[in-house]
């Protein structure tokens, strides 16, 4: 497996959110309009993607937060390559590039329904905070920090 920085203009990332919005799609259900609206990609400049035999199969990104702080977003594995450890190797990449630039934790948000995502966190030393900025007051909203 091969994992590259990029940013949100690779071909392969662009593809690679297409499929996880189809995916959010299904589980957010009604409430899916809402959560897109705050993972427009233009914004990121830090993103991954994962190779697996020179085939795109997974990505993450992050975007400042605060001074001290990235929030994680759309993270992503390929569903015909879960459970080889692709999501953790993403993230941890993530998380080495935040630390690189000075930055301190990160955060992110989850739904509660994804319960794949929700274990992810936490086995990858993610504690739950209270929901914050948008996510105040969003019940099926579920955010989480780690300290770098």
């Amino acid at each position: 497996m091969k994992l590259v920085r990029t940013n949100s203009e690779n071909p392969d990332f662009i593809n690679l959110v297409k499929d996880l919005d189809a995916y959010l799609k299904v589980i957010d259900g009604d409430e899916h309009a809402f959560y897109k609206q705050y993972n427009n990609i233009d914004v990121l400049k830090h993103t991954v993607v994962a190779y697996l035999n020179e085939k795109p199969v997974g990505c993450g990104a992050f975007k400042k937060f605060d001074k001290d702080c990235v929030e994680i977003k759309r993270m992503f594995t390929d569903i015909t390559v879960r459970g080889k450890g692709i999501a953790t190797k993403i993230l941890s990449e993530l998380e080495i590039w935040a630390s690189e630039l000075n930055y301190k934790s990160c955060i992110l948000e989850t739904g509660i329904r994804q319960v794949e995502a929700v274990n992810f966190y936490k086995k990858n030393q993610y504690t739950i905070i209270p929901n914050y900025g948008q996510y105040i007051n969003i019940s099926n909203s579920l955010c989480f920090k780690k300290m770098l």
